[in-house]
């Protein structure tokens, strides 16, 4: 049997529609030295679909047939890396100043809404559970709800199952692991399950930043953290005032280490900790 990996040959006619399609449909931006990447990615799905050329491929994702397959191209493109609490300091915040008024809030009778938009397979949107948990172990009983989406299919599939190795848990601090997760051996695995007092506050969804957000009502907190790093200048322009409309007055939006919102935009977001912001109106004069 051929090697397709070895002897087939990516041309830059078949980047350059990979790549564009990777643009239009889901704002990803591959520029052509990462064509190597892009070819060893693809080439997965070239032996799942038993398709013997990068152009068959292209003429394949480009017709009608290949509808389908365009968002599986672009879940094998993106990169789904993800860690419970993950940059630890914006768990701080929301411990220290976010949760506490929004707590009182729905102790009140109010709603708090919670996004974790590029939750990937689910440790976010679970870390994000688990710290609610732990400042409020009544907070089921309370209209709090977290809202996780992605882009990625696959990803949602797996944070729904909850299930996770001991290697994915060491980030999970052990008085944490101890109340929150229950260990699995049923000979075909052996790791840790979410609990389901966490898992009850957290819904999954498939999601396109791109594309029309069926969103109702606003959101109190905002996690968008490193998603927008893969969009250009102009994608990035166009989403943070799109995050602005959906984010309640003293709503708190989460980016990513390396990200920050551009001195370009007009914004009522304001700087309130390492990338962290708020969305404040300003006291006119």
């Amino acid at each position: 049997m051929i090697d397709i990996s070895s002897t087939n040959e990516m041309s830059d006619s078949d980047f350059k529609v990979i790549a564009n399609l990777a643009y239009d449909e889901a704002g990803l931006v591959f520029l052509p030295e990462k064509a190597s990447l892009v070819k060893s990615r693809i080439n997965r799905r070239l032996r799942k679909l038993k398709i013997d050329s990068f152009a068959e491929y292209t003429a394949y994702v480009l017709s009608d047939a290949g509808e389908g397959e365009r968002s599986i191209m672009i879940s094998s493109l993106t990169t789904n890396v993800s860690n419970f609490f993950r940059e630890p300091h914006h768990f701080c915040i929301l411990r220290n100043e976010t949760f506490p008024p929004l707590i009182k809030q729905a102790q009140a009778g109010g709603r708090v809404r919670i996004w974790s938009a590029g939750c990937s397979t689910g440790q976010e949107p679970y870390s994000i559970a688990m710290t609610l948990l732990d400042m409020e172990p009544s907070v089921r009983s309370l209209d709090i709800k977290i809202l996780a989406t992605d882009i990625d299919p696959n990803v949602i599939s797996t944070a729904k199952q909850a299930y996770y190795d001991i290697r994915e848990i060491k980030d999970i601090d052990e008085r944490y692991q101890s109340a929150y997760l229950h260990k699995v051996r049923d000979g075909i695995r052996e790791g840790f399950e979410i609990a389901d007092k966490v898992r009850s506050l957290v819904s999954f969804r498939e999601l396109n930043l791109l594309r029309p957000w069926p969103i109702s009502g606003v959101m109190d907190v905002i996690f968008c953290r490193n998603v927008v790093i893969y969009f250009d200048e102009e994608t990035q322009l166009s989403l943070w005032p799109k995050f602005e409309s959906v984010t309640a007055t003293d709503g708190w939006l989460f980016v990513g280490h390396s990200e920050r919102l551009s001195d370009k935009l007009e914004t009522n977001f304001t700087t309130a900790g390492p990338t962290a912001y708020r969305n404040l109106t300003p006291v006119s004069s």
